[in-house]
């Protein structure tokens, strides 16, 4: 009866983690293209609408892992905010006015912040008391936004008008949402968390810091890619067909590097996983600088696998290893409002106006230079942890 529950458990996770991202995956990477072909809006202006997102982020992701630990109902707060917001995704084809817009995607944005931190909370907490892999689970969510991407490009370039992704991206949403409440529950715990002592803590933290810092610089560009990375290829010459099987490729990449990532970690250390994703963003960003021909990025968007698959649950793993247990939690919801949150604000507002005024190659420029800082960042953490300059707690390790 137990593992019976056990596995109805990890199918609950994986199906809300492919379902949630079928629902994202559906709608965000061809968010800016509908804006900008249907709507006619420009590159500062759709740059506005999809920096909002990140920006929204910061704030109510915070929010939400305060609102999950008070009331120690996160699979219900989950459930519900996932549904809201697949509804709200609707409003883009009900209204058609840039105000609107902002408001639309500031909406979104802040239901849509709870789906991955507490999802991420649920699935850590569930392998560790069941010796499961995390990685194992998370990879779904990969699948769902490869197979979202894809699917959309070649129903919106061949039997329906772009908007559709709305309608499908909402539906996915709600069967995730149904899923969720299928999800582990969590054991009620008579311990009050004292946020604003364990925040003191969290920012005295140098390494934590700069690690926030490595994820804003390394992977926020990765994050804001997924908003650029259909104009970069609109720009090379790809139908919407050819966009959407470029996404594919990028993300089912992540599938076996995610499923693998122990393997990596165990062999090589976390930071040295770290900066051997950030190196391949790197390399890839300086690429698609130089405005390379359709052939060459369908040769390595494969890369995307390294540099998402290995860094995410490398990091999650980073973050709890340089935190005190105590302030685990808070420490996962800062490092997802801040290093991703505000880094994929920064570089995805900051890659309107580059568009806008410059050329959509010269975004991965801005990419590069960022990722440039995030690389020699963690040769700095790997230097003082060699020195002893900093304590650590055992890393937590998922079992393959």
């Amino acid at each position: 009866m137990h593992n019976l529950q056990v596995r109805r458990h990890y199918a609950a996770l994986k199906g809300f983690y492919l379902f949630a991202f079928l629902g994202t995956g559906s709608m965000i990477p061809l968010l800016s293209m509908y804006l900008t072909k249907e709507q006619h809006l420009s590159g500062s202006q759709v740059g506005l609408i999809m920096s909002l997102g990140p920006i929204v982020m910061i704030f109510f992701q915070p929010f939400w892992g305060m609102l999950s630990d008070y009331t120690q109902k996160t699979k219900g707060l989950l459930a519900v905010c996932t549904s809201i917001t697949g509804i709200i995704g609707l409003a883009y084809i009900a209204f058609d006015s840039f105000p609107l817009f902002i408001l639309i995607a500031a909406c979104f944005a802040a239901f849509q912040s709870t789906i991955i931190p507490l999802s991420d909370s649920i699935s850590l907490r569930y392998t560790q008391e069941t010796n499961g892999n995390y990685g194992g689970i998370r990879l779904f969510g990969s699948l769902g936004f490869g197979v979202a991407v894809f699917a959309m490009g070649q129903v919106t370039n061949q039997l329906y008008p772009i908007h559709v992704i709305f309608i499908f991206g909402c539906a996915f949403l709600c069967i995730a949402a149904i899923l969720a409440s299928q999800m582990p529950g969590q054991q009620k715990t008579k311990t009050k968390v004292n946020i604003r002592k364990g925040f003191r803590e969290l920012i005295s933290n140098k390494t934590f810091l700069i690690f926030m810092i490595i994820t804003f610089t390394t992977f926020a560009p990765n994050l804001a890619n997924n908003t650029y990375f259909s104009l970069f290829l609109d720009k090379s010459g790809a139908s919407l067909s050819a966009i959407g099987i470029l996404f594919f490729i990028g993300v089912i990449s992540e599938i076996p590097f995610m499923r693998f990532a122990q393997t990596f970690i165990d062999k090589m250390g976390l930071l040295n996983v770290i900066m051997l994703s950030g190196g391949v963003s790197l390399f890839r960003w300086a690429l698609y600088f130089t405005a390379p021909s359709l052939w060459i990025i369908y040769a390595t968007v494969f890369l995307q696998g390294v540099a998402i698959g290995l860094f995410i649950p490398a990091a999650l793993q980073y973050v709890k290893k340089i935190t005190p247990r105590h302030v685990e939690a808070t420490a996962l919801t800062m490092y997802a409002a801040i290093g991703n949150g505000f880094g994929n604000w920064f570089c995805t507002f900051a890659g309107g106006y580059i568009f806008d005024y410059v050329s959509i190659f010269a975004v991965y420029l801005l990419f590069g230079i960022l990722s440039i800082a995030g690389f020699g960042l963690t040769l700095y953490l790997m230097k003082a942890e060699k020195n002893k300059h900093t304590l650590h707690q055992p890393a937590v390790t998922f079992k393959p």
